[in-house]
């Protein structure tokens, strides 16, 4: 028997005792992964900065910050998020209870990505514990500092048995996906993705895909290109551009192309210096085989802004690229690194054909002070989300389900969408028997007397508010019958 195999056999025995069920223990285990963060936030900080060069602030700040929403939301909510949930009834429920009743699923698999190695793999876990799960956690073997970390101190917060640690590279994820498990939760590329769907395809086990895709940000000419490419140049070079929902090219008119690089230009300056290669908070490639893959992109595009690189150290200038063409090389995949294309069109209609000839995006980021083009654009398009003057914050809004559509992924989380993603929503009905006679209509022999009374039950709309309203209104009647009675017996 493999490790993994051992592993999740382990995880199951441990969710069939009951114990990850009760709310208490859920809230207990939240909690602890809430210590985990505040208390080991040095460790968590030294390892990502060893993985992809981010600063402590910045870790905080896009890792560990959005993690302790979640949490605190989770801990907050969840009472109401696991209660009974009542539903709407025809006439023939009208005396029975009607309800949706959350219930764990089982054991979860939880496979994260390496570009937001903390935030990407404990947020499906704060959903994974909430719904009363029992989770195997598996961090990318690429940010293997940050793995090495999960690995040693995660176990020291959590119970080991319902929600451990696989560390490894393919060969130990390929494994794990041998196992059955009762959801798989994978953040990565489209490639792999495919690959998780189709061994869980064997044990006919539902997934949620967090992938990613080339997200398009379409700039109109007549908005402020100032504060417009300003939130754009944050947005695509932060973590050296190794975002899943980053922009991953720019759609404008010709008669702004100019401006545009300009503007990106001096933010690059203002936000990364003169010489971004020493600056604290601008982060590095993961790895040589991404950086060659990242440089190879450039080939054949015409470089206005950046295009330094040392690879010895992964490093790429933040970069732009103008003049490019749907055919160029570096519109044929997911960019994720530090260039920015810029591709010319008339205007909104060609840019809305752009986007609809490609793969649906994880999100669309359109910039514009035209609400009806933006309504437009919401209308006319399909994408994971879509953003409209700003980049990226939708992923803070717990509210917000977030999540791809078609290439870009299936399935959502973030706040109670989590907890929904990694439960069972199980219809209750409850009768009790008595009232017979009412059923008489659905046995046979099947009259056209019973259709027609099955036809009144069944279809007949039941607005219980009304209702509840109608008998408040007769109730007070009678109650003001009976004063006006006594009223009058007393003169």
């Amino acid at each position: 028997m493999s490790r993994e195999q051992l592993v999740v056999e382990r995880a199951r025995r441990a969710f069939q005792t009951g114990k990850s069920k009760p709310l208490e223990y859920r809230l207990h285990q939240l909690k602890s992964l809430l210590h985990f963060i505040s208390e080991r936030r040095t460790d968590i900080a030294q390892a990502v900065n060893k993985d992809l060069n981010k600063s402590k602030n910045a870790t905080e700040l896009f890792e560990t910050l959005g993690l302790e929403g979640e949490i605190h939301l989770a801990v907050d909510k969840l009472t109401q998020w696991a209660a009974p949930r009542p539903v709407e009834k025809n006439l023939l429920t009208i005396s029975d209870e009607v309800y949706i009743q959350p219930e764990p699923l089982g054991v979860v698999l939880i496979i994260g990505a390496w570009n937001y190695p903390w935030a990407v793999t404990l947020q499906p876990l704060v959903g994974a514990i909430a719904a009363g799960n029992a989770a195997v956690i598996k961090p990318s073997e690429v940010s293997s500092h940050s793995a090495k970390v999960m690995e040693e101190l995660l176990p020291i917060y959590l119970d080991k048995e319902l929600y451990p640690v696989v560390t490894g590279g393919v060969s130990e994820t390929q494994e794990l996906l041998k196992q059955r498990f009762d959801h798989i939760f994978y953040t990565g590329n489209s490639t792999v993705g495919k690959l998780v769907m189709q061994a869980a395809a064997h044990h006919l086990t539902p997934v949620t895909l967090e992938l990613g895709g080339k997200s398009p940000c379409f700039i109109d000419k007549d908005c402020d290109l100032t504060v417009a490419c300003r939130r754009v140049t944050w947005g695509k070079f932060v973590n050296c551009g190794q975002t899943c929902i980053a922009p991953d090219y720019i759609l404008c008119e010709p008669s702004i192309q100019n401006r545009v690089v300009e503007e990106i230009r001096k933010n690059i300056k203002e936000f990364y210096t003169e010489d971004p290669k020493k600056f604290e908070d601008y982060g590095r490639i993961i790895n040589q085989r991404h950086f060659k893959r990242v440089m190879s992109l450039m080939e054949g595009s015409t470089v206005a802004v950046g295009g330094d690189s040392d690879q010895s150290e992964c490093y790429i200038a933040p970069t732009v690229l103008r003049d490019v063409t749907g055919e160029s090389k570096v519109m044929q995949e997911e960019i994720f690194g530090p260039l920015l294309p810029i591709i010319t069109v008339s205007g909104v209609d060609e840019a809305i054909q752009f986007i609809n000839e490609r793969e649906k995006p994880l999100a669309l980021y359109v910039f514009s002070p035209d609400n009806k083009l933006i309504r437009r654009v919401i209308a006319e398009t399909s994408s994971g989300a879509l953003l409209a003057n700003d980049c990226l914050v939708h992923f803070t809004i717990s509210a917000l389900p977030f999540g791809g559509v078609g290439n870009s992924g299936m399935g959502r989380y973030h706040g109670q969408h989590g907890f929904d993603q990694l439960s069972h929503l199980r219809s209750c009905l409850i009768k009790k028997l008595n009232m017979e006679g009412t059923n008489d209509m659905r046995y046979p022999p099947h009259t056209a007397k019973k259709l027609s009374w099955a036809r009144f039950f069944l279809l007949k709309p039941v607005n219980l508010g009304r209702l509840r309203r109608m008998a408040l209104l007769a109730m007070f009647a009678v109650l003001a019958a009976f004063i006006v009675q006594r009223f009058l017996r007393s003169g």
